[in-house]
């Protein structure tokens, strides 16, 4: 013992030998420490766990370096399930002595198991979590947790208590009175086990037996016990009568272990295989609930997948969208400053080409404005590019792209004889005819009283179809030699000899420019005739259509 003034050894003197102050009181406060923890260490072991701590609390009060009292306590806490105090316990303990203590023994061996003190802390979680639901009235729920609870911890007093009381609060004693014998057996003395059980006698009517029920020997008194072992008394002498006299013969012994054997039997098969049985389907069911249960999971965590999958695809598909647009926009842009370049170096073929391939649509109001105002610098040299293409693509029978070329010369000029014509005869034999009748009827109202105008209207729905007067046509020899080499090389006319029918203005000189055309058609005639049978008869009227227009 040290002086707590100065630290010096103490001697049996009331006084510190080194400073020389009075440590009576100091000691007599040990002996206290001592005293208290020697009744707290005798109730622990009648497991009267309560007084225990009360004991071993006052000892510490009295003199906090008490080692062997705060280690008691800790293990009196662990008892009861409360491993948090009892840690704070040894941990305190472990500070004050570090060496040659049990404390560290304690901690080390609760470390070890981590899992099982993962679970304790776990188990006073939700008991604070199921007092919480009592207080907010969900007691069904908190009766829920409290089991599982004491299943997992079956020390903890607290939880014992709890249940117990919504037990009462539910009017079902019998329940409530079976835990708190279980909370009895780990501490026998605790005041609200004790109080909560004569609460419960009250309400029954029947007091509640603590004591263990002992065996018949100690229940019967010693005359029942003595004549159960075949003595009686007559006449206050005691006569042993001899055991009754019993033949067991061989047979007998063995019918007796057959019996006993069939016995077993039957009860194992009544008793145990029925109990069997309903655990092995009760596990099956679990199994099928559980793998149920997971599967749903997975087949909800599918959908939410498939859901994401196609709401990333349409966000890509947007971007995508949103690119191209952003693409062609550009390229729309890049093709007018190309246009504009060429064009002030009077290079007018680069400038219509990359004004044939921009989307107006794509261009802003200033944009719109400049292409509108080159546009008609090129737009000869664009007229000339699409009527050549679309001639082009006409003669080798691909109608679609001369539709295509065609219809974009028309928007430049829409006078043009042999753009409306070539144009009619691609629709036509595309199978358009509502198109085809459109510029048939436009060459009508812009070539009136003509031989281009007649032969427009012999295309028109309701006429006569144009195979049909190619054949007439080719049939005919002395009515259609003139036609036939005009259908055949509509093109092999001079542009000084078109020129010239064209500026011929009286009839006379009509007549004379036709005269000659027939002669030179004629002699070219025979060896023209198959290839005029062959070629397509829209070929053959717009050529007839051209050379009648030289004709006029």
């Amino acid at each position: 013992m040290r002086c707590m003034n100065c630290g010096a050894e103490l001697t049996e003197s009331a006084y510190c030998p080194k400073c020389g102050c009075d440590v009576s009181v100091q000691k007599q406060a040990i002996v206290l420490s001592g005293l208290y923890y020697n009744q707290g260490l005798e109730k622990a072991q009648i497991r009267d766990l309560s007084g225990s701590i009360d004991m071993l609390k006052r000892s510490l009060k009295f003199n906090k370096l008490n080692v062997p009292a705060r280690n008691l306590l800790g293990l009196v806490y662990f008892e009861t399930g409360e491993v948090v105090s009892a840690l704070s316990e040894w941990v305190i303990s472990k500070n004050i002595q570090p060496e040659e203590n049990i404390a560290s023994e304690y901690i080390e061996n609760l470390q070890k198991d981590a899992n099982r003190l993962d679970i304790i802390n776990q188990t006073i979680k939700k008991y604070n979590i199921a007092l919480d639901n009592c207080n907010r009235g969900n007691e069904d729920v908190a009766e829920i947790q409290l089991k599982k609870i004491l299943a997992q911890n079956p020390k903890l007093i607290k939880g014992y208590h709890l249940l117990a009381l919504l037990y009462i609060r539910k009017a079902e004693y019998e329940k409530a009175r079976k835990l708190l014998k279980k909370a009895i057996r780990i501490d026998k003395t605790n005041t609200t086990t004790l109080r909560f059980l004569r609460e419960i006698d009250e309400q029954t009517g029947t007091a509640t037996t603590l004591e263990p029920r002992f065996s018949i020997w100690g229940n019967h008194p010693a005359e029942n016990r003595d004549a159960d072992m075949g003595e009686e008394k007559v006449s206050g002498d005691t006569v042993i009568q001899p055991p009754a006299f019993r033949d067991t013969s061989v047979g007998m012994t063995i019918l007796n272990i057959a019996l006993g054997i069939l016995i077993g039997a039957a009860c194992v098969w009544f008793l145990f295989m029925p109990a069997r049985t309903q655990t092995i389907n009760q596990e099956a069911n679990d199994k099928v609930t559980q793998y149920s249960s997971q599967m749903s999971t997975q087949t909800a965590e599918i959908d939410r997948l498939n859901q994401q999958i196609a709401s990333d695809q349409d966000t890509v598909s947007t971007a995508n969208n949103q690119i191209d647009e952003a693409n062609n926009k550009a390229n729309a842009y890049l093709n007018l400053l190309k246009a504009v370049n060429a064009l002030n170096n009077q290079q007018f073929d680069v400038a219509s080409n990359a004004l044939a391939s921009i989307d107006t649509s794509l261009l802003t109001v200033e944009a719109k404005a400049v292409y509108d105002n080159i546009y008609p610098q090129v737009s000869s040299t664009l007229l000339a590019q699409y009527k050549a293409v679309g001639i082009a693509a006409f003669n080798r029978q691909d109608y679609a792209s001369a539709i295509t070329n065609l219809e974009a010369a028309k928007k430049i000029d829409s006078s043009d004889y042999d753009i409306l014509n070539y144009l009619a005869h691609s629709y036509r034999l595309s199978g358009d005819t509502a198109s085809a009748d459109v510029n048939f009827q436009a060459i009508i109202t812009l070539f009136p009283g003509t031989k281009k105008a007649e032969n427009a209207q012999t295309y028109l729905s309701g006429t006569a179809s144009a195979d049909s007067a190619a054949a007439a046509q080719t049939a005919s020899a002395d009515t259609s030699s003139d036609i036939t080499a005009q259908e055949v090389a509509p093109e092999t006319v001079s542009p000084d000899t078109a020129a010239a029918d064209t500026a011929a203005a009286d009839t006379a000189a009509a007549d004379t420019a036709a005269a000659d055309t027939a002669a030179a058609d004629t002699a070219a005639a025979d060896t023209a005739a198959a290839d005029a049978a062959a070629a397509d008869a829209a070929a053959q009227d717009t050529a007839a259509d051209n050379g009648d227009a030289n004709g006029q």
